[in-house]
């Protein structure tokens, strides 16, 4: 299975929050492929792509929108596959309404909700690699070395700082 996850983001302005999801799933050896496919402005194509990617073999989706942030919903909706949002700053309330918008699904339709922006798009990666670690013990072994690289990172600068006191 070349491709585990599906990223999905509802406008081109979103491509670089998807880049940091990638770049984490990259890491850690895991497929991924992101579309552009809006919830209100393209929902016929959005349905099409979520059947498509679910027979294809994807396992979890990553969506990611802002403001009334439908998206992650619809995917949810249309899909038993889990599924990840993450809110983004694209209004005036720098992600509070796609917070509050994600967070509030239906009992039933769940949606994982990370963090605002970047950091919840890294954050999603990270979830996604730990859903299909349960499964897959390649990606199981790739999340524990993962983890334990960003320890060694903490530590080497824990001890930098130590020397120069």
């Amino acid at each position: 299975m070349s491709v585990p996850v599906g990223i999905i983001v509802g406008s081109k302005s979103d491509l670089a929050f998807a880049e940091e999801a990638v770049k984490v799933l990259e890491s850690l050896g895991i497929g991924s492929e992101v579309r552009i496919l809006s919830a209100h402005r393209t929902p016929g194509p959005l349905e099409t792509y979520i059947g498509e990617a679910v027979a294809a073999g994807v396992r979890t989706f990553i969506t990611m929108a802002g403001m009334a942030a439908a998206l992650p919903g619809v995917v949810a909706a249309k899909s038993t596959l889990p599924v990840i949002g993450v809110p983004l700053p694209a209004s005036e309330l720098a992600g509070q309404d796609a917070l509050m918008s994600i967070v509030q699904m239906p009992p039933g339709i769940p949606v994982a909700t990370m963090a605002i922006g970047k950091a919840g798009a890294r954050n999603a990666a990270w979830f996604a690699a730990a859903i299909l670690a349960l499964s897959d013990p390649t990606v199981a072994k790739a999340l524990v070395d993962g983890r334990a690289k960003m320890a060694e990172g903490v530590l080497a600068a824990d001890a930098e700082l130590r020397s120069k006191a």
